[in-house]
């Protein structure tokens, strides 16, 4: 009887800590999954994101990926050559409705920073053999300037990846990623220039 007994309390504790360990587990994948964001009251910058721009996450401090793109010159660049301007990267298509749909208010929202060190950074996704169709297309969006990267490796290269489009990344003057907003938004209101300015204020 004595050894049912100490069996059944052996049991006991072995499911136990199996309980135990499977509950710290989904406590620790949970932590890894929302490590990437941060919460709204961590910078304010999710406090000022409402109307249009609530769609906004606000993102752990985050270097940029060492991806490259290129220029309508055929150069190669990374975001991070680009450090020292408040960078809104935005990853689009001419295949894609809403990207489409929303570039005009990009171009808008960089002549509201004229002057200032603000830059929108519209890359084409589009295969190589869209790229002149690209160009077309953002040459009637000025001020933005051309970039592309035909391999689809900047979208991947993000943590978290950012596999849908539109998607636009935020980047502060000192080059860290701090928000990012999937799909298509109004980025000539009033609601964008306070995202902006909050981070041209940071």
């Amino acid at each position: 009887m004595a050894d049912d007994s100490n069996k059944g309390v052996g049991r006991g504790l072995t499911l136990a800590i199996v309980a135990a360990v499977l509950v710290g587990g989904a406590a620790v994948l949970y932590v890894m999954a929302g490590a990437a964001f941060k919460p709204a009251s961590s910078t304010g910058m999710k406090a000022v994101a409402t109307g249009a721009m609530a769609k906004l996450q606000e993102t752990t401090p985050t270097p940029p990926p060492p991806a490259t793109f290129v220029d309508a010159e055929g150069k190669t660049l990374r975001i991070s050559d680009l450090k020292g301007e408040v960078l809104v990267v935005n990853l689009w298509a001419t295949w894609c409705g809403p990207c489409v749909k929303e570039m005009p208010t990009l171009a808008a929202l960089q002549k509201a920073y004229e002057g200032k060190p603000v830059k929108v950074v519209a890359i084409s996704i589009d295969a190589a053999k869209d790229t002149d169709k690209a160009k077309a297309f953002i040459a009637t969006h000025a001020p933005l300037a051309f970039y592309q990267d035909s391999t689809l490796e900047i979208p991947f290269a993000f943590k978290p990846p950012a596999p849908g489009f539109p998607t636009t990344i935020l980047f502060d003057k000192a080059g860290q990623e701090r928000a990012r907003l999937s799909g298509d938004a109004d980025w000539s209101t009033p609601e964008a220039r306070a995202v902006i300015d909050r981070l041209l204020a940071s």
